[in-house]
């Protein structure tokens, strides 16, 4: 015997209600073009829907009727379903939301608001950086009392990676902006007769804030996004979990020895700096202003203190405490996927030089009005 013909679906106006529509048989994907027949032929005046008659319901049958709900502008809660497809129906439901996107506002009030939302955040990155601080400082001091807890391989690893692999860079950079100053300068003092003072210009303009400085920036470029990019994939590769489970620190194995490495390589690095600095003016005096060497090389002994070294060498262990704090923060707080590493690794470079650059602003002012 062959089975019956499933019944096909249907609706019905219901007699004792005006505008109330009866559905029966079976909404399912095997009758979709039926099912469109007779929603197109609906009444026009219908205000509520009873499928509790339906047979069979699945999901083109459900989002069928919540599309044709709203076209008609009848309200979900007038459209009744059996106990048994409501849990159908409600998954159809969170996922058919075909609303557009809100439009960005360009208003005053929105730029403000947006404005608000950024200090917000960056009041909670500062609040986060000022924590973490706090716990690395903390985990140092237990590592006095704990050496066995120092990594000095991957300390020594850092410091090459961080240090000796940036010497050129940070030299190269360094002698062509010396050069760039001197030039500058020259320009400007040729005018009053008084070229031999490019002299003190470049002296004093390296050795108190563009050696530290220049070093600064190109680290916060090179080692702040490499800190948080290290990270940010370990993290997302479950690394720093496995860590923990295995009951190691994530603090004493990845950012301990990175904060050692830039502490000690930063400082050496100023120095580079603000010797190829010298150089780039030094040689621009010799080449471009005919001023020769060793008379250079004088007055620069005769005329610099050595107060300005200490002043320019002093702010590098700050810089340096500040890049990796940021580094390492941002790889920590990868959220795990790829944009998220993305966005961190941005982050963290803005960050880091932004704070740097305000450092050195407010240390120039503090050692200005100590007169040193």
């Amino acid at each position: 015997m062959t089975a019956p013909p499933a019944p096909s679906p249907r609706i019905h106006t219901d007699d004792r209600e005006s505008g109330r529509l009866r559905l029966s048989g079976q909404w399912t994907l095997e009758h979709a073009r039926r099912i469109g027949k007779q929603l197109e032929s609906a009444p026009a005046d219908a205000t509520a829907i009873d499928a509790s008659g339906v047979d069979r319901l699945d999901s083109l049958g459900v989002l069928q009727l919540l599309r044709f709900a709203q076209r008609r502008r009848i309200a979900f809660e007038d459209v009744t379903f059996r106990d048994d497809h409501r849990a159908l129906v409600a998954a159809i439901d969170d996922v058919s939301d075909e609303r557009p996107k809100p439009r960005r506002e360009y208003g005053v009030y929105a730029a403000l608001g947006r404005l608000g939302y950024a200090v917000t955040d960056n009041w909670r990155e500062f609040l986060a950086l000022l924590g973490f601080l706090g716990e690395v400082l903390s985990k140092l001091l237990r590592m006095v009392k704990e050496p066995s807890r120092f990594r000095p391989t991957a300390t020594v690893f850092h410091m090459e990676q961080v240090g000796l692999d940036a010497v050129p860079l940070v030299a190269l950079l360094c002698f062509l902006v010396g050069a760039v100053v001197a030039f500058l300068g020259a320009n400007v003092l040729r005018d009053f007769g008084a070229t031999i003072f490019v002299v003190e210009l470049v002296s004093i303009a390296f050795l108190r804030e563009f050696g530290v400085l220049l070093t600064a920036i190109i680290l916060a470029g090179r080692t702040a996004s490499a800190f948080t990019a290290q990270i940010g994939a370990m993290v997302s590769r479950e690394e720093v979990d496995a860590m923990r489970t295995l009951g190691l620190d994530p603090v004493d194995l990845l950012v301990i020895p990175r904060v050692l490495a830039l502490l000690l390589m930063l400082p050496l690095l100023t120095f580079v700096a603000m010797v190829f600095g010298l150089l780039g003016g030094l040689t621009v005096g010799a080449y471009g202003l005919d001023i020769p060497p060793q008379q250079y090389i004088a007055r620069m002994h005769d005329t610099m203190e050595l107060r300005h070294f200490w002043v320019g060498l002093a702010k590098a262990p700050f810089f340096a405490l500040v890049i990796a704090l940021i580094g390492c923060l941002e790889g920590l707080q990868v959220e795990g996927t790829a944009q998220s590493v993305g966005e961190r690794t941005t982050s963290s470079v803005v960050q880091a030089i932004s704070l740097v650059i305000i450092l050195d602003a407010f240390a120039a002012i503090w050692f200005m009005e100590v007169g040193i």
